[in-house]
């Protein structure tokens, strides 16, 4: 391991050119380090799309991988540090102007949004507008692969914030910026347009919004400006928690123990932040021609059929009103048998706010918060036993940003774990595209891959079976199923969907075992008993009665299904099986091949 050094030795040792060493370290007996060794079915990943070629570079190394792990370079979060302790003087001495700015990204919400509030506050002091701005950035949305019905949702949400922003005074200015890279210069020039050197922004954890959040603290501060970013995401700062040993969290139990006490140690941190205060008669009047600009559509590249636009508006109402409403409801009517009900996708037993929490309009303070409060204890792990199931589930999406915090590199293309690196995947693109369409003859699997094309969004329990199907039986690249998802996800979370795949794939975080692989059909009955879910995503299997829906070509109901057109199943599972077992020791260097 390199000796210790401090974040700044590090940031300012940083090759860009990420050239890699030359030399691989031998082990004790003389052999290479396998998780020093090459990936070697890199090339084949990226001539199947792995990889944003538009954007990013070949797939990571895993001796980079290992140079993270081993504190030899700089995280990107560890740069946006030092950047801020770097301009700490200067943003502290900058002197209010004629207006304060507050950057709208992921947190489209005015009720519980503290670097909102804080720019508020700065604004109220000084006496002058607080004014509001989104940037709309089509390559941002293509890199990140952002699904179409996410923008559509993201746009109408905009347009509910603007109005309720508007109640206050506030303007919400929303610009389009084609190239991703013009974002900073862009909002600059807007700053400078408007007369204010005050910009506040809450932190993304995702590596490009890191790292241009680092340059632009340091370009601001060049500029005389002040860019101000808080933590806000997550209920617990990622980097606040840490086992005995004082290392990162990789399992999510004792992770979860540390979480809860940490925030019973710390009450405030469920202390909710008021909206931001109205701007006065004056201010509002300087800024009058911002409330007359026009929001755009949707760009180009992420547009939604009309037909399909009727249907995701009808099901996923936008705004944080509508995102109040759902979880209110939710914990009057359904939360205390939450623990029983979650698993069975007919069941209508969820919040279904995830789609808020990913766009912002609801926060996980406000949802921790509420929940909480119709409980018999101040206590997170205590009292009602739905309560504490589902705070529980809140609590993974913190754990998955403070994981990719600390183990960037899971951004790029890369599983947490590097020795996984080398299981040679299947690339089989019939079998991908049957399994995309919901054609593969497993019903249950071909249910939830037809709601997440019907309604952009999968009960949680299918995730789990469509990934393990996918990873296991079909033996594909798992990273094809986490593209594929965030492209069409309504509630896509990078980290919460790498991380779901990781557990699914077993070479994430806190994984599944790779010997542990879903069987569909038991899967099924034990979570669609009745086939109710099946019914209503798999039209041609409603005739099926009985046990038969799960697995009809071998259960009696081959002629039924085979005459509405239902294919028979792509693969046999048992010997699915013990393809993937064997591929996953070899690849872990666990059996010759």
């Amino acid at each position: 391991m390199a000796p210790k050094r401090s974040v700044k030795e590090r940031a300012a040792s940083e090759d860009e050119t990420r050239e890699e060493p030359t030399k691989r370290p031998k082990l004790g007996n003389g052999t290479s380090d396998p998780l020093r060794e090459p990936h070697h079915f890199a090339a084949e990943a990226e001539e199947h799309g792995i990889v944003l070629r538009k954007f990013y570079p070949p797939e990571m190394s895993n001796a980079r991988a290992q140079a993270y792990n081993s504190n030899e370079i700089p995280r990107p979060i560890e740069r946006l540090e030092a950047a801020l302790e770097e301009t700490a003087s200067t943003r502290k001495n900058t002197q209010v102007k004629e207006a304060v700015i507050h950057w709208f990204k992921m947190d489209l919400r005015t009720t519980d949004n503290r670097a909102l509030w804080e720019a508020s506050q700065k604004a109220q002091e000084a006496g002058v507008p607080l004014i509001c701005i989104y940037i709309v950035s089509p390559e941002d949305f293509e890199a990140h692969l952002t699904a179409p019905v996410r923008v559509d949702f993201t746009i109408r949400t905009l347009h509910k914030l603007r109005q309720d922003l508007a109640a206050l005074d506030i303007p919400l200015y929303v610009e389009t910026v084609t190239k991703r890279k013009e974002i900073p210069e862009r909002i600059l020039e807007f700053m400078d347009e408007w007369g204010a050197n005050h910009l506040y922004a809450n932190i993304e954890y995702e590596v490009d919004e890191l790292r241009r959040e680092a340059n632009m603290v340091r370009l601001c501060a060049e500029r005389g400006v002040a860019m101000m970013v808080f933590h806000d995401t997550c209920v617990v700062t990622p980097g606040s928690l840490h086992t005995g040993a004082g290392n990162q969290y990789a399992v999510y139990s004792p992770w979860f123990r540390s979480w809860v006490a940490h925030i019973h140690a710390n009450q405030e941190l469920l202390s909710l932040f008021d909206p931001p205060a109205k701007n006065s008669p004056a201010a509002r009047e300087k800024v009058a021609a911002l409330f007359d600009s026009e929001i755009p559509d949707i760009p180009e590249n992420k547009q939604v059929p009309d037909e399909d636009a009727k249907r995701f508006h009808a099901t996923w109402p936008a705004g944080e009103r509508e995102a109040m409403d759902r979880l209110e409801k939710f914990c009057d009517e359904k939360i205390g048998e939450y623990g029983n009900g979650r698993n069975f996708p007919s069941e209508a037993a969820t919040s279904s706010i995830s789609v808020h929490l990913a766009a912002g309009t609801l926060s996980a303070r406000t949802a921790v918060r509420t929940a909480r409060d119709r409980n018999k204890t101040k206590k997170l792990d205590a009292g009602v036993e739905g309560i504490q199931a589902w705070i529980s589930e809140v609590a993974w999406r913190d754990f998955y940003k403070h994981v990719l915090v600390h183990w960037p590199y899971i951004c790029m293309n890369k599983p947490f774990k590097p020795e996984y690196s080398n299981i040679e995947w299947s690339y089989n693109s019939a079998h991908f595209e049957a399994w995309c369409t919901g054609r593969t003859g497993f019903p249950i699997v071909d249910a939830a891959m037809r709601q997440i094309q019907g309604i952009g969004w999968m009960h949680n329990r299918c995730r789990m079976i469509v990934a393990s199907f996918l990873c296991k039986d079909l033996l594909l690249d798992w990273r094809m199923g986490e593209r594929f998802f965030m492209e069409k996800l309504i509630d896509g979370d990078f980290a919460s969907n790498n991380g779901g795949w990781g557990f699914s794939a077993s070479v994430g975080v806190d994984p599944q075992p790779y010997f542990r692989i879903f069987n569909p059909l038991l899967q099924s009955e034990k979570f669609d008993p009745d086939g109710t879910y099946i019914r209503k995503w798999v039209p041609e299997l409603r005739g099926v009665k009985g046990k038969a829906i799960h697995d009809p070509y071998n259960r009696g109901a081959a002629a039924e299904a085979r005459e509405a057109g239902y294919p028979e199943p792509i693969v046999d599972h048992r010997q699915s099986r013990d393809r993937a077992l064997k591929a996953y020791k070899v690849g872990l260097g666990r059996e010759k091949p």
